[in-house]
């Protein structure tokens, strides 16, 4: 077709698809092409059906002698084989995406022919509750009055023995090596996003995300006794916190603020420091912990300001009413990949509720996926989903089954 060009093109079409027209031009019966593309649909979805039969004995011999469903070497054999069928380059192209989305619903439906190991069913155990005590050590993230401190004590209560650490990544740590048996970290905010930094350190430590909570934000400007906002050079806060208020101090040119470990150690900082002219974004519940003026309330500018935070633990465990599992992942930097995992998901009758991508350390433009699907490690349709993603992805780890806690 390539050195066709004006109306010599219509030499290659059947005579039968050539008519004449208004003036004696010539034209296509498109009726008549539509109903060959049907005859030729209907014979391709036969062939379909016929292969994922076929596929049905794959699966049966996979199963008797143990081997991987997915076997990479030999479907890239195989697409090489196909890719010489086709004329052109474009039809090349077209067959291999085809065929690797053949193959790809083949391996998920061998998956629900062979059900799964129920491997991640034998790493996470269900537990009936938190079963938490006076004694029960809990780690939230910040000084006294932090946001997260009034997420803790709203998901387990005041009787428990609470810590409070001033970094995420002691939070971590001091969950991971048993000083606590549960640790509460924010990590997803509906004005400013996903705390990248949390996502980073999930896959540091052997910890497990077991529930959620979210809590209103309402970020407050405030200093010492008597401080009025045009005493006011400079605000100390998270980044979070600055990040919520920024169009605020859009209209005080004026004032610097300064990011610092947490929203309460700010409202600590100012305290101590004795400054008049210094201020931070906190919570009303940290001004009074430290006795401080608010100049002025509600100054986000998102009215509705929610954070979600983390219940992280490390035990492998899940409550029965779980309802969320959260998913991190590394795929083939190559055209199609992403498609083909989250296809897992709609294959499987899986709801995706968040996808959340981070670059990978000295790998230049490959990313790692963050991935929150609705379900339980109980459902075998969740099992199925979970089995074909290890196979097809690298360094896949399963974060948890999560329970919201309203």
């Amino acid at each position: 077709m390539e050195n066709c060009t004006g109306d010599n093109w219509l030499i290659s079409l059947n005579k039968n698809q050539i008519k004449t027209g208004n003036g004696g031009k010539m034209v296509i019966d498109l009726k008549e092409s539509r109903e060959k593309i049907d005859k030729i649909d209907k014979k391709i979805a036969e062939l379909f059906e016929e292969r994922m039969k076929v596929s049905t004995d794959v699966a049966a011999y996979k199963r008797s002698t143990g081997k991987k469903v997915f076997d990479p070497v030999r479907e890239e054999e195989k697409l090489k084989v196909l890719r010489e069928l086709a004329d052109s380059e474009f039809n090349k192209t077209g067959i291999e995406d085809l065929f690797r989305q053949i193959m790809s619903i083949s391996r998920k439906y061998q998956y629900q022919v062979l059900g799964t190991s129920d491997s991640f069913r034998q790493v996470f155990k269900q537990a009936e509750s938190f079963d938490v005590d006076a004694d029960t050590r809990v780690v939230c993230f910040g000084e006294h009055g932090a946001y997260t401190e009034q997420a803790m004590e709203e998901v387990f209560g005041k009787n428990i023995t609470a810590i409070n650490k001033n970094t995420f990544k002691e939070v971590m740590e001091t969950v991971a090596n048993g000083e606590a048996k549960f640790g509460v970290l924010p990590i997803e905010n509906t004005s400013t996003g996903g705390i990248t930094d949390i996502y980073d350190l999930l896959l540091n430590y052997d910890i497990t995300i077991v529930a959620e909570h979210v809590v209103k934000v309402e970020q407050a400007l405030m200093g010492l006794k008597g401080a009025k906002l045009e005493d006011i050079k400079t605000v100390y806060s998270h980044q979070q916190g600055i990040m919520q208020c920024s169009k605020f101090f859009e209209n005080y040119p004026g004032i610097l603020t300064k990011t610092y470990t947490s929203t309460s150690a700010a409202a600590k900082k100012v305290s101590e420091d004795a400054d008049p002219s210094q201020a931070a974004i906190a919570s009303t519940r940290a001004a009074g912990i430290f006795g401080l003026d608010i100049i002025k309330e509600q100054i986000n500018h998102e009215s509705m300001n929610y954070t979600r935070f983390i219940i992280i633990s490390n035990q492998k465990i899940f409550l029965p009413d779980a309802n969320k599992i959260s998913l991190s992942f590394e795929i083939k930097h190559q055209a199609g990949s992403l498609y083909n995992m989250l296809s897992n998901f709609y294959y499987n009758g899986l709801n995706l509720t968040k996808i959340e991508s981070r670059p990978i350390e000295n790998r230049n433009w490959e990313y790692r996926f963050f991935v929150d699907i609705e379900g339980n490690l109980n459902q075998p349709e969740v099992g199925n989903a979970l089995a074909c993603i290890n196979e097809f992805a690298s360094k896949f780890k399963v974060l948890g089954n999560i329970v919201t806690i309203n």
